[in-house]
C-alpha cells in the first residue's frame, strides 16, 4: 500500500496536473473544426441564413489566447476612491465636457425619446473606450466562437455566437468589421453581441445600427440599454436609486457602477457651472 505521505503528494500532483489542463481549455481544440461545423448547421436551423453563417464563420479557428485570458482574470479588489481616482482623470473630464458640446443637439434628442440624461451616456462612453478611441481589435467572431466552445460557459456564448451572425445578417457589421475586446464586447460603449441585437438602434438614420463608427448610434443605443433595464426618467442616479441600479446592470461591479454615477455627476455639475459664467 503506498504511504500517507506519497498518497498526499500524489494526489496533489494530479491535481496541478488537471488545474494546469483546465487552465489551458477542458476541451481538446483538434475537435473544433468538427464543432464549428455543427454549429453551422445549428445556426441555420435557428434560422439564421446560410449566406451570413458562411459569412460569418469562414475562417474561423480556435484562438488559445482567449482562453488564457479567461482563466487570468483577476478578482476586481480596487475601491471606488482607487479606481474612480484613476478613470475619471482631467483629461476624461475635459474631453467629456467637449463632448457633450459637440453632441448636444443628438443628446438631448436621445433624452427625449429615452429619459437619459447626457452626462450618464458620456460618462459610459469615457470610461468604456475613452470617447471611441480604445475599442479592441481582436475578431469577435473568434473570440466569441472560442469561448462557446469552451466548457467553462459555453451555453452563454453560443448564444453571443448566434446573434454576433445575426448582426452580420442583419448589414450593421460585416465580419471583418467586427473587432473589439478579447470576450466579444465591441463598439464605442463595449456591447456584447446579445446586447447588440436587443438594444443597438439607428438613431442617425443610416439603415443600420452602426456601434463602432456613429457616434449617435452608439449614445442611443447605450440609453436604450439603461431605459431597458429599468431607467426612470426625470430621477437622479446616486447609488440607492432605480437608475443606480439599471447602472449596475450595465455593469456588475459596485465601484465600477459608483464611478460611472460620479463621473457623470461631475459631468453634470461642470456643465451647469460654465452655462451659468456665461
Amino acid at each position: 500500500m503506498m504511504p500517507a505521505f506519497a498518497r498526499t503528494a500524489f494526489i496533489a500532483a494530479l491535481l496541478l496536473t488537471a488545474g494546469q489542463a483546465s487552465a489551458a481549455t477542458c476541451r481538446d481544440p483538434a475537435g473544433f473544426e468538427k464543432w464549428l461545423g455543427d454549429i453551422q448547421q445549428e445556426a441555420v436551423q435557428q434560422g439564421i441564413s446560410p449566406r451570413a453563417v458562411q459569412a460569418g464563420l469562414a475562417g474561423v479557428t480556435f484562438d488559445q489566447s482567449v482562453i488564457n485570458k479567461d482563466r487570468g482574470q483577476k478578482v476586481f479588489r480596487q475601491s471606488f476612491e482607487q479606481f474612480s481616482g484613476r478613470m475619471v482623470s482631467s483629461y476624461r473630464l475635459k474631453t467629456g465636457a467637449a463632448m457633450l458640446k459637440r453632441h448636444a443637439g443628438t443628446l438631448s434628442r436621445i433624452e427625449q425619446r429615452y429619459g437619459v440624461p447626457a452626462p450618464v451616456l458620456v460618462a459610459i462612453w469615457g470610461l468604456e473606450t475613452d470617447f471611441g478611441a480604445v475599442k479592441g481589435n481582436m475578431p469577435v467572431i473568434r473570440s466569441v466562437a472560442t469561448l462557446a466552445f469552451d466548457c467553462r460557459r459555453s451555453e452563454m456564448f453560443q448564444a453571443h455566437l448566434f446573434d454576433a451572425l445575426r448582426i452580420v445578417e442583419r448589414g450593421d457589421l460585416s465580419p471583418a468589421e467586427m473587432r473589439g475586446a478579447w470576450a466579444g464586447e465591441m463598439g464605442q460603449t463595449q456591447f456584447m453581441p446579445s446586447n447588440y441585437v436587443t438594444y443597438a438602434v439607428d438613431f442617425d438614420g443610416d439603415g443600420r445600427a452602426d456601434l463602432l463608427h456613429s457616434p449617435t448610434d452608439v449614445l442611443a443605443s447605450t440609453a436604450n440599454y439603461l431605459r431597458g433595464h429599468g431607467w426612470v426618467r426625470g430621477q437622479d442616479w446616486s447609488p440607492g436609486t432605480a437608475n443606480f441600479a439599471a447602472i449596475r446592470e450595465w455593469n456588475k461591479s459596485q465601484v465600477y457602477a459608483q464611478t460611472i454615477a460620479y463621473f457623470a455627476s461631475r459631468l453634470a455639475g461642470n456643465a451647469t457651472e460654465a452655462a451659468a459664467s456665461q
